[in-house]
């Protein structure tokens, strides 16, 4: 089965992100196929370098890079979303004439079409958060 996974809350003040992140793991060590999880309104938090969580914690970013390199796994952030927190790749930082971007390694900034599109494409899309 193909499935698109839309995550909509933020790393460490909803369960929907970590949900997420063991579902998609889950589908892909199965065998299924994950074409793209997109992070959309507090979801684009995930997606974040700046992330340092206490050493006796979870990183949830670091796992969705990880999941990211090991899978070659399409991680979405939703570029609109993006910019009203602060959260910008080496291009937005360009463009916006910022100082610095943050975006985690595996990560990448695009439109609502790239979700419009997993949607499409997908047998299933799976939301997790409000």
């Amino acid at each position: 089965m193909k499935f698109a996974v839309l995550v909509n809350e933020g790393p460490y003040t909803h369960q929907a992100s970590d949900s997420a992140y063991h579902f998609t793991r889950s589908a892909l060590s199965q065998g299924h196929e994950v074409m793209r999880v997109f992070f959309y309104h507090d979801g684009v938090n995930n997606g974040t370098r700046l992330t340092t969580p206490p050493q006796d914690d979870r990183n949830i970013t670091n796992r969705w890079s990880a999941l990211a390199g090991e899978y070659d796994l399409d991680l979405v952030v939703c570029v609109a979303a993006a910019q009203r927190r602060g959260i910008v790749d080496a291009d937005e930082q360009k463009r916006n004439k910022k100082d610095a971007n943050n975006i985690a390694d595996g990560f990448r900034i695009s439109g609502l079409g790239q979700l419009i599109e997993a949607g499409i494409q997908a047998d299933r899309l799976v939301s997790f958060g409000d």
